[in-house]
């Protein structure tokens, strides 16, 4: 009860108090801008994400288990087609990317025509309060988690458990980000929900991160994500989520970073509980090639029991029908970059469960080895 109360007190704090406060920002920051004479260009890029992978277990379906971001199974595939439009915040700007494909499909999944091809819609505004305060109201993707969806951020192809299944992908709402000191900035995001653009229950969600560059070559993120948001019947109560990034240049060929995420929400039968770990490394062997390795463990021990026409029960967050389920996953990506627009990678993965979770053509396994060829071409 006391924590439904607080809940209700920061929903009603978010709801007035926030939103007036918000204004006077906004209104700071048109009249900056009404007075400035600094003027910054539209800029714009856009990349082509294709792939192939083959998995060994040749799964009926055609379709690999648990991987949404190059899903399809011996056939060349498309992944994303994107294109950004942004203007910098001298003092005001905007960003806008448009995403198509069964990657964008997968994340924006439920949203109505006029929103799906929108992976992210923000105005920003900068205003003159101490260091400068950075204002993003719109869509926008998620402060959580290492890896990011455009595949040639990532060190590998293929995305973690912890990006896939761990974490939201995107909110709407406000990000205000403020430099607290020259290496340390913090951020409060006020947000509807995960990966939702329209709110579907009367709560809103608080987001924070501090960013803390230790040393030149170390830094150091603490993400965290406070909300009352149930999707289905069997949720009920709050969903809290806590992320930990480490990344550290070695030296100019030598990088390593961990990501680290623990997960908890209420359910009628429960609280469901999820955690996992993923360690990276990235060896720069010329200018132009790479070799990067993941390895990860994913724990989702929580069992949904099945619903009709709601779930057909398993493991909270991915679904898998195994009794404590625990995935482990290593992968190894070389990466070939002839030329500037276009990035060429060859990775080889294996996935490995405590029970039988990946489909194949004689029934079910424990384990899943691809192999894929990833392209992406940049404008």
């Amino acid at each position: 009860m006391k924590t439904l109360a607080l809940r209700q007190i920061w929903s009603i704090t978010c709801r007035t108090i926030l939103p007036a406060m918000l204004a006077l920002v906004l209104i700071n920051g048109g009249a900056l801008a009404a007075d400035s004479t600094a003027t910054t260009p539209i800029t714009w890029n856009a990349f082509v994400d294709a792939y192939y992978t083959r998995d060994f277990n040749d799964p009926t379906s055609r379709i690999n288990t648990l991987m949404y971001y190059n899903q399809y199974e011996n056939q060349i595939s498309l992944s994303l087609a994107d294109l950004k439009v942004q203007k910098q915040a001298q003092p005001v700007g905007f960003d806008v990317e448009l995403g198509f494909g069964p990657t964008n499909d997968a994340i924006n999944i439920g949203l109505g025509p006029t929103t799906v091809n929108i992976l992210q819609a923000y105005g920003t505004v900068v205003v003159p309060v101490g260091s400068g305060l950075t204002v993003d109201v719109g869509k926008f993707v998620t402060h959580m988690g290492y890896e990011v969806i455009p595949s040639q951020g990532n060190w590998n192809y293929s995305r973690s458990y912890l990006f896939s299944f761990a974490i939201p992908l995107y909110h709407t709402g406000v990000r205000l980000t403020y430099p607290l000191m020259s290496n340390l900035t913090a951020a409060l995001h006020i947000l509807n929900g995960w990966n939702s653009v329209i709110d579907n229950n009367k709560f809103l969600t608080l987001g924070a991160t501090l960013n803390y560059s230790v040393t030149p070559t170390t830094d150091l993120v603490l993400n965290g994500i406070w909300g009352h948001e149930n999707y289905t019947p069997i949720e009920s109560g709050g969903r809290d989520v806590y992320d930990f990034i480490l990344t550290q240049q070695v030296n100019d060929a030598f990088s390593v970073a961990l990501n680290a995420d623990y997960g908890q929400a209420g359910t009628l039968g429960g609280l469901a509980l999820w955690k996992g770990v993923a360690i990276y490394g990235r060896y720069a062997i010329t200018s132009v090639s790479a070799l990067a390795l993941r390895a990860e463990v994913y724990y989702d021990p929580t069992y949904v029991p099945p619903i009709p026409d709601v779930t057909t029960g398993g493991a909270y967050t991915t679904g898998v029908n195994i009794p404590k389920a625990t995935l482990k996953e290593i992968t190894l990506t070389y990466a070939y970059h002839p030329y500037d627009p276009l990035l060429i990678r060859i990775e080889a993965r294996d996935d490995l469960a405590n029970g039988k979770a990946f489909e194949s053509a004689g029934g079910i396994k424990s384990s899943q080895p691809t192999l894929t060829v990833g392209f992406v071409t940049m404008f």
